[in-house]
């Protein structure tokens, strides 16, 4: 089956061929299969994970009329596999250590994952329904720096069909500047499916972006951010929240686990405050 999706791909980037829209769609419906077939094991998904890495797959579903460049399905395809990597991660329940836990709940985890490292979970209940946190973390995610003081600066440096995008995120100092200012380049994968949303990321390369003077580029991934209702109160939503991050430069880890630690529980924490001071029915008027 590899080598059969490799010779369609191989076939599809002949100029000649390049027009044959049939050939581009059966190209990356194998690639979205092929990664599926793939995707990280483990122990059988909870249900909203099965939900979403069943029907997830954005590189086999159909197409837009409009064929995208050869660069574009490459960051479909990184974008269709940060989400699997992630949900894969977090559908194994073996093998978390609990690193702190509030008196509201909110809880963070962690576990080392083969070829991946450290990565940290958060689980929190927010009391506010999922469609605004949607909107605040996904539909307005450039806006993210006026609530969440770990963050300077997001932009959307392009979008690719209606879920993809590549992001350049410019974090603050943290612990006391101990860790200087950091950027990422990434790309975004956000799916809606039922009552779940995901919103996966991992670091990737933009031509139209390079590295700043002063500013240690730093790398995402695989990450994502799960939203859904929570059990028995649909105006609650439960938000879990996988964190993996190489913030590069010479830190001590014990250094970088802190800040990764409570950077997701100050996370938590802005973002109730950000949802509490907008009214309800802003997200759904």
């Amino acid at each position: 089956m590899l080598l059969a999706t490799f010779k369609l791909c191989a076939g599809s980037s002949y100029r000649h061929m390049r027009n044959m829209k049939g050939l581009r769609q059966q190209a990356v419906m194998a690639i979205g299969q092929e990664l599926n077939r793939r995707a990280l094991g483990g122990p059988t998904p909870s249900t909203w994970i099965n939900q979403v890495r069943r029907r997830s797959s954005l590189l086999g579903s159909r197409l837009e009329e409009t064929l995208y460049s050869d660069q574009e399905l490459a960051y479909l395809q990184q974008g269709e596999e940060a989400m699997q990597k992630a949900l894969g991660i977090l559908s194994n329940q073996e093998g978390w250590k609990k690193e702190s836990q509030q008196d509201n709940g909110d809880k963070v985890m962690s576990k080392v994952v083969p070829d991946v490292g450290k990565v940290f979970r958060l689980e929190v209940v927010v009391d506010q329904p999922m469609e605004m946190l949607y909107e605040e973390l996904v539909e307005r995610m450039e806006a993210m720096g006026e609530w969440n003081p770990s963050v300077k600066e997001i932009k959307v440096l392009q979008k690719i069909g209606k879920d993809t995008f590549i992001t350049h995120e410019l974090a603050a100092e943290a612990a006391g500047n101990l860790v200087g200012p950091r950027d990422f380049v990434s790309v975004r994968c956000a799916k809606r499916r039922g009552s779940t949303c995901v919103l996966a990321g991992m670091a990737t390369d933009f031509g139209n972006m390079p590295e700043q003077k002063g500013v240690i580029r730093a790398e995402h991934g695989p990450t994502c951010m799960v939203l859904h209702p929570l059990a028995g109160s649909p105006s609650k939503t439960k938000l879990t929240w996988l964190l993996s991050i190489d913030l590069k430069g010479w830190l001590p880890k014990s250094i970088i686990n802190q800040v990764l630690s409570q950077t997701q529980v100050d996370f938590a924490n802005h973002l109730r405050k950000r949802l509490e001071s907008r009214p309800v029915c802003e997200a759904r008027c």
